[in-house]
């Protein structure tokens, strides 16, 4: 009997123990909720980090470290900053961004149309122009970037014009930069000259934002753009073939009225 009252009490020391751990845990998962690490690093993101008066709209909770933000900015571009700017604060460990894109829904064609016209006439004047040839598709709102860029400024400007339009809800960049080398610069002004001197095709430098586009990949040239008729895409082809030092040319210029442009 004795054993048997012995083992009753150890039973009710062990659940109290138990239960005591429980409370425990409760109390430290509550208090590391509300530390006051938290608290200073929440009040830190709010004077500091998203001070400007284009993050009044945004609502900011850190727990662990890990910032929640949430809320609403104007366009995709004032969100990754947001993201940005979190990211940088000292004692931050991860950014839960959960923030949105206000307005109203812009139809995917709609966004697709104004985004190919923007970023057609991105850069006009830094004479690149004509050597990118920046494909854009919308679904969703979500506008993905693809095609081929000059360089990296060409391809972060694009990325900016799509990511500071209103009606954008994400950017995915899949743009791929040309190879920068001294072979496919020189080949690339000259498939240049050569294409734009022929007295057809000079009709294209007119429009700025309507070039015949040349992409150069270690000697192997792309030819992209919409132009008026099958002569003078095939004479595009064949000027770029003459140019020295030209591997392959690839002759991707579709004819008015054929079908859209790839």
């Amino acid at each position: 009997m004795r054993n048997a009252r012995l083992g009753v009490a150890l039973t009710a020391v062990t659940l109290m123990l138990g239960s005591g751990s429980t409370s425990i845990s409760r109390h430290s998962a509550a208090f590391a909720q509300t530390s006051p690490d938290d608290n200073n690093l929440r009040a830190e993101i709010m004077n500091k980090a998203l001070n400007k008066s284009r993050f009044k709209d945004v609502q900011v909770t850190v727990q662990g470290g890990v910032a929640r933000l949430t809320g609403t900015v104007d366009v995709f571009d004032i969100k990754e900053e947001a993201d940005k700017r979190v990211h940088r604060t000292k004692g931050i460990k991860a950014v839960d961004n959960e923030i949105e894109i206000a307005g109203p829904a812009v139809p995917d064609a709609e966004l697709q149309q104004k985004l190919v016209r923007a970023i057609e006439y991105d850069r006009v004047g830094y004479g690149t122009t004509a050597f990118n040839a920046i494909a854009v598709n919308v679904e969703n709102g979500v506008v993905t970037l693809g095609g081929h860029a000059y360089g990296p400024v060409d391809a972060d400007s694009a990325v900016a014009v799509a990511a500071n339009t209103k009606g954008v809800r994400d950017v995915v960049n899949e743009i791929q930069v040309d190879p920068v080398s001294p072979m496919d610069d020189r080949i690339r002004f000259a498939v240049y000259r050569t294409v734009y001197g022929f007295p057809s095709l000079n009709k294209y430098a007119i429009d700025p934002g309507k070039p015949i586009r040349i992409s150069v990949q270690n000697g192997n040239v792309t030819l992209y753009g919409v132009v008026d008729s099958q002569s003078d895409k095939d004479a595009a082809g064949i000027r770029a073939n003459t140019v020295p030092g030209v591997f392959h040319v690839t002759n991707n210029l579709q004819v008015a009225g054929g079908g859209p442009e790839k």
